[in-house]
C-alpha cells in the first residue's frame, strides 16, 4: 500500500512538473506567434496625398519581402497605417502616441513635412522609441531617436543648386510651401547663392492648402529671373506648373527640390522645357536591384506605381530597421536603435550606409531634367557618394542656428 501510495505521489509530482514546464512554454510560444507591429505616419489623402501615397506603397513592399522570407525572429510583421490627412503636425504626434502606446508598434515610419516630424520627435523621445524618416530636410538638428534617411542640404540642396547657377546665371528667385523645410532650406540658400556670387531676387510662399499662385507669376514676370529654385510640397506643385504654362514661362530654368517621378507625372512637370530636379535615385536608373525593386513594387502595389526618391529612402528604412533586428536576435527598440547604426543594406541605387555620427545615411546625388512623360533623365552624378553633413561645413554650426533663428524658420 506504501508502494502504491509513493508510486502515486510520484507521478503527481511528474504531472504538476510537466504542467509546470507547459505552462512555462505557452507564453513564450505565444509570443513568438504574435506579429511584430511598426506603424506607419503618412497622408493618404488631402494636398499631400499625391506625394505620400508612393511611400507607404514601398513600405508595403518591404514588409511584404519581410514576410515572404520567413518574416522576422520566426513571426510576422504587422503594418499599421495612421492618415495625417495632410493636417497640421499634430495630427501627426497624436497619431505616433497611438501606435506606440495603443498599437504597440515596436519602430515607427514617415512623415513628409519638417513640421510632421519636429511634431513627431518629442514623442519619439520622450517614449524613448524610434523613428525613420525618409525626406529631404534641412538638417540642423540630431535626435537619438530618428534615423534621417533623406538627404541633407549639403547632399541635395547646395550642390544641385551650384549646379544650376553654373549652367543659367546667378540671378535666382525662390519659392516654396509655407512650412518648415521651405524656409529653413531657402535661408541656406540666400547666403550660399550670396557666398557664391549671386543675388535672391526674390522670395514667396504658398500655404500648403492654397493654389494661388499669382503672386509668384507676378514676380517672375517683373524680375526676370536667371533660375527658380523650388521647394514647394504636395498639389502647390501642380499649380505653380500650370501656371507657368499658361503664362508662358515654360522655358524658365526651374530646379524643383521636393517634387519626384510620383509628382512630375502627376503634375505635368514635363510640360517645362527646363525643368529639373535633384535627387540620389531615379526610376530610370540601370541595374538588375533597380530593375527588380520596380518590378515587386509594382506587382504588389498596381502597375502604374511610381516611385521617386522618397519612397525609396522610405522602402530602405525598413530593410535597415529588419538587419538590425535580426542581427541583434530582438525587437527591442532601445537595442535596435543602437544597432542600426552599424547598419548598411543594398538598395535600388546601389547601397545605403549609416553615418552613426549624424544618424544620416551617405548618399548619391544625381541632377535630372524632366521628360515630357513626367520621367527623369540623367545630365549630372555627384562623383561619390556624399557623407551627410546636418550643419553645412561652409559656415559654423552657430551662423546656421543664429541665421534660421531670424528667418522665421523655427517651429
Amino acid at each position: 500500500m506504501r508502494v502504491r501510495l509513493a508510486l502515486l505521489g510520484a507521478l503527481i509530482l511528474l504531472l504538476a512538473l510537466a504542467l509546470g514546464a507547459w505552462l512555462w512554454r505557452k507564453p513564450a510560444a505565444d509570443a513568438a506567434r504574435t506579429p511584430i507591429v511598426i506603424g506607419l505616419i503618412h497622408a493618404l489623402t488631402g494636398p499631400l496625398a499625391t506625394s505620400e501615397q508612393p511611400l507607404v506603397a514601398a513600405v508595403k513592399l518591404a514588409v511584404d519581402e519581410i514576410n515572404q522570407g520567413g518574416g522576422l525572429l520566426g513571426r510576422r510583421v504587422e503594418l499599421r497605417i495612421e492618415d495625417t490627412r495632410s493636417l497640421a503636425a499634430q495630427t501627426a504626434a497624436d497619431a505616433a502616441r497611438r501606435l506606440i502606446d495603443e498599437q504597440h508598434a515596436v519602430a515607427l515610419f514617415g512623415c513628409w513635412s519638417s513640421g510632421c516630424r519636429q511634431a513627431v520627435r518629442p514623442v519619439v523621445e520622450e517614449r524613448r522609441h524610434l523613428l525613420f524618416y525618409p525626406m529631404a530636410h534641412e538638417g540642423v538638428e540630431r535626435s537619438p531617436n530618428i534615423v534621417y534617411t533623406g538627404p541633407t542640404p549639403n547632399q541635395q540642396v547646395l550642390p544641385a543648386a551650384d549646379w544650376a547657377m553654373q549652367g543659367f546665371g546667378r540671378r535666382v528667385y525662390l519659392v516654396g510651401t509655407d512650412g518648415l523645410f521651405p524656409r529653413r532650406a531657402n535661408a541656406m540658400l540666400r547666403d550660399f547663392v550670396q557666398l557664391s556670387g549671386g543675388q535672391v531676387l526674390g522670395e514667396r510662399y504658398v500655404p500648403l492648402t492654397s493654389t494661388d499662385v499669382s503672386a509668384v507669376i507676378t514676380d517672375l514676370r517683373a524680375l526676370q529671373p536667371d533660375l527658380v529654385l523650388n521647394t514647394l510640397n504636395g498639389d502647390g506643385n501642380r499649380a505653380f506648373f500650370d501656371a507657368l504654362v499658361a503664362a508662358g514661362l515654360t522655358d524658365l530654368p526651374l530646379l524643383s527640390f521636393t517634387a519626384a517621378e510620383p509628382e512630375m507625372r502627376a503634375y505635368g512637370g514635363g510640360r517645362l522645357e527646363r525643368h529639373f530636379t535633384a535627387w540620389g535615385y531615379l526610376q530610370s536608373l540601370p541595374g538588375p536591384a533597380n530593375t527588380a525593386f520596380l518590378t515587386r513594387l509594382r506587382a504588389l502595389n498596381g502597375a502604374d506605381t511610381q516611385a521617386g526618391d522618397p519612397a525609396v529612402s522610405a522602402y530602405v528604412g525598413v530593410r535597415l530597421w529588419a538587419a538590425a533586428v535580426r542581427e541583434l536576435g530582438s525587437d527591442q527598440t532601445e537595442a535596435v536603435n543602437a544597432n542600426v547604426l552599424q547598419q548598411s543594406v543594398e538598395a535600388p541605387y546601389g547601397f545605403a550606409a549609416v553615418d552613426a555620427q549624424t544618424r544620416r545615411l551617405w548618399r548619391p546625388l544625381r541632377v535630372a531634367q524632366v521628360r515630357p512623360d513626367g520621367q527623369l533623365v540623367e545630365v549630372w552624378q555627384a562623383t561619390r557618394h556624399i557623407r551627410p553633413a546636418p550643419w553645412p561645413a561652409f559656415r559654423s554650426a552657430e551662423h546656421w542656428n543664429e541665421l534660421l533663428a531670424g528667418s522665421g524658420a523655427r517651429p
